[in-house]
């Protein structure tokens, strides 16, 4: 209709899954380490309060899209082996990194922590062969991956498992882990949920209450 006032992208309402998909982009950016935990939790309470696609798009100008198709997608090749020694120190993959066929990792006195939440998952399996003699290895697996640690031998030290399937998402990834823990540990766990943020306390629904007896 002429004279019908259309309004610009930044103007338009945003709805319930916009604001999911940038707090999404927010805890990739900060697993990554592109925002400290006090940007994140800033831009967190302006996402969850945001009124239009506008609002949105400011708090995600600075970091790189990380989508299908985006850089993050046309991630390199995977590697067929990938090597972690530690000794008295520590290493991390965290947010966007692309998943091998292969790993072998030793941890001598250290500790290495890899983050399976938001990598780049092109193969089917990975196998990881693991020494941890005194320090600690984690695995931290979102889930719609499986983790088979029943051929890691242990001496002194723990091996745990504190991840669970969904049984209604397809198997994205099968880990099987092998190797040895001597005195030290081996973690296998879900990802923690996101700190609460000012707005989200402030937001947050109060638990129901329980009904009154009223028969006397």
């Amino acid at each position: 209709m002429s004279g019908e006032l259309v309004p610009g992208r930044g103007e338009l309402r945003a709805s319930h899954e916009d604001r999911d998909r940038i707090v999404e982009r927010l805890r990739v950016a900060a697993g990554d380490g592109r925002l400290t935990a006090e940007e994140l939790d800033q831009r967190l309470d302006v996402a969850l309060t945001a009124r239009t696609l506008g609002e949105l798009d400011t708090l995600v100008v600075d970091l790189p899209v990380t989508g299908p198709g985006s850089w993050a997608g046309a991630a390199a090749a995977p590697k067929d082996l990938s090597r972690i020694e530690v000794n008295s120190s520590s290493t991390k993959r965290v947010g966007v990194w692309t998943v091998p066929r292969r790993m072998e990792i030793q941890v001598k006195s250290g500790s290495v922590v890899l983050d399976l939440t938001t990598a780049v998952i092109t193969l089917p399996t990975l196998e990881i062969d693991a020494t941890v003699q005194s320090g600690s290895m984690t695995l931290v697996v979102p889930p719609d991956v499986f983790v088979d640690v029943d051929e890691v031998a242990v001496k002194s030290g723990h091996v745990s498992n504190k991840a669970s399937l969904d049984t209604s998402l397809p198997v994205r990834l099968h880990v099987r882990v092998t190797g040895k823990v001597g005195s030290g540990t081996l973690t296998v766990r879900p990802p923690r949920p996101p700190r609460r943020g000012f707005w989200q306390w402030l937001l947050r629904r109060p638990r129901p209450r329980p009904a009154l007896d009223t028969k006397y």
